[in-house]
């Protein structure tokens, strides 16, 4: 198996697949308000969204600078709707009540799946080769390792969302790989789910939770921020590679601005420059993504599932 690909360890029995969140519904969408495209297109609203990764209560804050961006990039009004959650985030996409999202690898998939014609057009530097951090307390006396962290078996064991691909989705799909069991039944005690990386990093440093896992751009801006010490919140292991976070676009954006505002759009997007617009997404750069770049995921996914 090569141990940075996620697709050769597809071939695991489906038995031992079935996981812990659902798809969402599939729904109707509907055109923004404002109509086909053409005309005045500054009456119209470019409405935005990113799932909740981190606290919600500074999603609209961080979020703020790259809604004026695009307002002036693109000559139009761009607004962030906040999301409460993972499937939230989904259904609003779903539903036509955003036209463009921030989100991981498996919500993405799982908002494309539920409209047709929905795209992946920019995603992060990083995103291509993102991967997962298994940590824990310094108490438990696990170090870094190159092999899977077999001493996490028996300690207290959170991951993230259960709509997370860096904090549950890949870490569970690795778990799987390496035991042939769900965590539920891999871990002698039972595992937790917390709201986001950020809250899954703080619970195993306090030692509320003794081990976990989250996505490791989360995880190294907290160090470099100083929320997070590296001594008493170790990591033990990284993960192999997958491709996670991107920006995808409903298609409805191209009746509400007009023909070819999808690359404009994109066009933006990757332009983008400002390091407190990055700071928003923890990448230092945003780069062209389609479909297909999402392809391991969305096999990992179905057969866990999370797919219709």
């Amino acid at each position: 198996m090569n141990p940075k690909s996620i697709l050769a360890g597809l071939a695991l029995p489906l038995a031992t697949l079935t996981l812990l969140a659902t798809g969402c519904t599939k729904k109707e969408t509907t055109a923004d308000a404002g109509g086909s495209g053409g005309g005045d297109t500054s009456a119209r609203i470019l409405r935005f969204s990113a799932i909740p990764d981190t606290k919600t209560t500074e999603q609209s804050q961080k979020f703020q600078k790259l809604a004026d961006y695009l307002s002036t990039e693109l000559g139009i009004k761009a607004e962030f709707v906040p999301a409460a959650d993972y499937d939230a985030s989904v259904t609003k996409f779903a539903n036509g009540e955003i036209q463009l999202a921030w989100f991981g690898g498996l919500t993405g998939v799982q908002a494309r799946s539920e409209v047709p014609g929905a795209l992946a057009i920019a995603q992060g530097d990083t995103d291509p080769n993102f991967y997962s951090y298994f940590i824990a307390n310094a108490s438990t006396g696990l170090e870094l390792s190159d092999d899977f962290p077999e001493g996490i078996k028996d300690l207290k064991f959170t991951f993230g969302s259960k709509q997370s691909t860096s904090g549950c989705l890949m870490p569970s799909y690795f778990i799987i790989g390496k035991s042939g069991q769900k965590p539920e039944e891999y871990f002698s005690k039972p595992v937790n789910y917390s709201t986001g990386h950020d809250q899954t990093a703080l619970l195993v440093q306090d030692g509320t939770w003794e081990a976990g896992a989250l996505n490791f751009a989360t995880f190294d801006d907290m160090v470099k921020k100083g929320t997070l010490d590296p001594e008493k919140c170790r990591v033990i292991w990284k993960t192999p590679t997958y491709a996670d976070y991107n920006f995808t676009a409903h298609p409805d954006l191209e009746k509400t601005f007009g023909a070819g505002f999808i690359e404009k759009l994109q066009a933006a997007l990757i332009a983008i420059k400002d390091p407190e617009i990055l700071a928003a997404m923890t990448r230092g750069a945003i780069i062209s993504a389609k479909n297909e770049d999402f392809k391991g995921i969305e096999d990992v996914a179905k057969q866990l599932g999370l797919l219709r």
